[in-house]
């Protein structure tokens, strides 16, 4: 049986057991370890959208059509928004629905289990962008540095 704590909920009269309290020193890499993910999501999405339409990095099939070459843009700007954390909300918003398109007209019509269709990394990058909507930037972002100088700078005395 692995040991327990139990906490008392400041906001309903329940108790909340956590399993393995060692486990909880791992929160304080959350952030950081979130911050990194995000960065390395938005590349890898900003490549896709590189792909098409610059052509690099190589190996791409390019853009045919206005919804492909708009579907880059949008992957490009976004994921390199996302990935320094600028204006990450809206960028995860766009980019989330942009996933969200693409599987549904392209992907779900081959099969309706993502690997059956090909579709795992448009629901992969949908569900990650829409945690990032809820869950921001993360405190290593321009979004955390831009916040804390109004912060600074509303603080600081006339």
């Amino acid at each position: 049986v692995a040991p327990t704590s139990v906490h008392r909920s400041l906001d309903h009269n329940i108790d909340i057991v956590q399993p393995w309290p060692p486990m909880n020193s791992l929160n304080r890499f959350a952030d950081p370890v979130y911050c990194i993910t995000r960065l390395i999501v938005g590349l890898l999405f900003a490549s896709h959208g590189g792909q098409k339409i610059l052509g690099f990095p190589p190996g791409g099939h390019g853009a045919e059509g206005a919804m492909m070459v708009t579907g880059g843009w949008i992957e490009l700007v976004c994921g390199i928004l996302i990935a320094v954390g600028l204006l990450t909300r809206p960028a995860a918003f766009v980019a989330s629905g942009e996933m969200a398109v693409a599987y549904f007209m392209v992907h779900a019509h081959g099969g309706f289990f993502p690997i059956q269709n090909h579709g795992e990394s448009a629901v992969f990058y949908c569900w990650f962008f829409f945690f990032a909507i809820f869950y921001g930037a993360g405190n290593w972002s321009i979004d955390s540095m831009i916040g804390k100088g109004k912060a600074i700078a509303a603080t600081a005395p006339a």
